[in-house]
């Protein structure tokens, strides 16, 4: 990067910095959503075969350089949201997150340090050993408790991701509930998998339940579309900003020439008019696909071999006005 564009990409983002800051005190949220594909460290600390994998001396030769790039990458989408809607994400929830480590790292190796995002996570029983955390800001809410929800089914808890709730304090006094999903995939087929989803969709109401409150922003990856069996028992409870985009033909993820929206917010009935969910399409995130024609975001592997994306899965966000 030559000089003049390293003095530009420098007042760039002390613009967002700033004008981020301008605006925290305000009633308004940016709540952001992202799925990071396999965000794994690059060290084999013997937790498990995906651990292996992601590793400098694994099959995916997942090297530190490599690793530190998808965090560079990474930031550079969150300032990139920034410069668009004139604030940083006040909220981040993320999914398929190795450890703690792994964000840590993200936030004090980019320009990301310069920002006061904070991290909330626990590990759980997944089998891949990937796990959903949050990033939130500290000088726009507050952490006032966390919980977290394991997906139980026929009496046994699930070898797959905790669901997490944050209650937050929000800078103006108003409290919020976030929950981060991550349900279970459609790994082994749609039938014999769908009762893994339905216990996570139940374990998410049963936590909604329990809160006794109305100002939940649930998000997540569901792995299921709006119109999906699943979303029929938290209908009564939260209300899915994704279904309009549905039914537009919008997507967080494109298979085979087709867009299908598996990531998305659901909110309490009180936030209903007052929120408005979108997919970020971040443009150096987006590649043209040749077989089926039309752009898809680039993920980090294309089957093995490293094409240097960040995830499959496009960001999504919540506008709270």
């Amino acid at each position: 990067m030559n000089m003049k564009k390293l003095v530009t990409s420098a007042f760039a983002i002390y613009f967002i910095l700033m004008s981020a800051n301008a605006r925290e005190s305000g009633d308004s949220l940016l709540v952001m959503f992202w799925n990071l594909e396999n965000f794994f460290d690059y060290i084999d600390q013997g937790t498990g075969e995906s651990d292996r994998e992601f590793s400098s001396a694994g099959i995916r030769h997942w090297t530190k350089r490599r690793f530190y790039a998808k965090c560079d990458a990474v930031a550079k989408s969150i300032f990139w949201i920034g410069d668009r809607y004139g604030r940083l994400p006040d909220i981040i929830g993320l999914a398929e997150i190795e450890n703690k480590g792994v964000l840590t790292r993200m936030l004090n190796s980019t320009l990301l340090r310069k920002t006061d995002y904070r991290i909330v996570h626990a590990d759980s029983p997944d089998r891949r050993g990937i796990d959903v955390a949050i990033l939130y800001r500290q000088s726009s809410m507050t952490l006032h408790d966390t919980s977290l929800k394991v997906p139980e089914l026929e009496g046994e808890k699930l070898a797959t991701r905790h669901i997490l709730h944050a209650a937050m304090r929000l800078s103006n006094g108003r409290e919020i509930d976030f929950i981060v999903n991550h349900h279970p995939s459609k790994f082994g087929g749609e039938a014999s998998s769908s009762g893994r989803r339905v216990a996570a969709m139940t374990a998410l109401k049963h936590l909604c339940d329990s809160l006794d409150s109305d100002t939940v922003i649930a998000m997540g990856d569901f792995n299921d579309t709006p119109d999906s069996g699943p979303f029929s028992i938290i209908s009564s409870t939260l209300v899915n900003k994704g279904t309009p985009l549905h039914v537009k033909g919008e997507g967080s993820i494109r298979y085979e020439g087709k867009w299908d929206l598996i990531d998305m917010f659901l909110v309490s009935p009180t936030l209903e008019r007052s929120t408005e969910m979108e997919v970020c399409r971040i443009p150096f995130l987006m590649t043209w696909e040749k077989k089926h024609p039309g752009m898809k975001p680039l993920r980090t592997y294309s089957g093995p071999r490293h094409i240097g994306g960040v995830s499959d899965h496009c960001p999504i966000l919540l506008h709270v006005f």
